[in-house]
């Protein structure tokens, strides 16, 4: 059986929690979202050592404590802004070729 990790205090982790389970959502959401729990991962610092899959506190960037299932340890940002909306990319082009006709416009390059 492999080894569990194990995180020191003050290093930077993710826990998980469910804030609402599926019986308990509101009454005006989709009925898709309805049937899933309502799920939090946060980040912040270990404040004890806990192994991955314990109940762990962590205090937050923002000072905030939040204690979950440690999932991870020194977890990365894992976000995106999605994929270029070829509209966009578009009027960009055209936004910047209309200033460069305006007359004594600066250079955007």
């Amino acid at each position: 059986m492999p080894e569990r990790k194990t995180c020191k205090i003050g290093q930077w982790v993710q826990v998980h929690r469910i804030v609402l389970e599926a019986g308990h959502r509101a009454q005006g959401v989709p009925e898709d979202t309805a049937q899933v729990p309502m799920q939090m991962w946060v980040k912040g610092f270990a404040q004890y050592e806990a192994t991955v899959g314990s109940q762990l506190t962590i205090v937050t960037a923002a000072g905030r404590r939040v204690t979950g299932e440690l999932v991870a340890i020194h977890p990365g940002y894992e976000h995106g802004f999605g994929q270029p909306v070829p509209e966009l990319l578009e009027v960009a082009r055209e936004l910047r070729q209309r200033y460069r006709n305006r007359k004594g416009a600066p250079d955007l390059d």
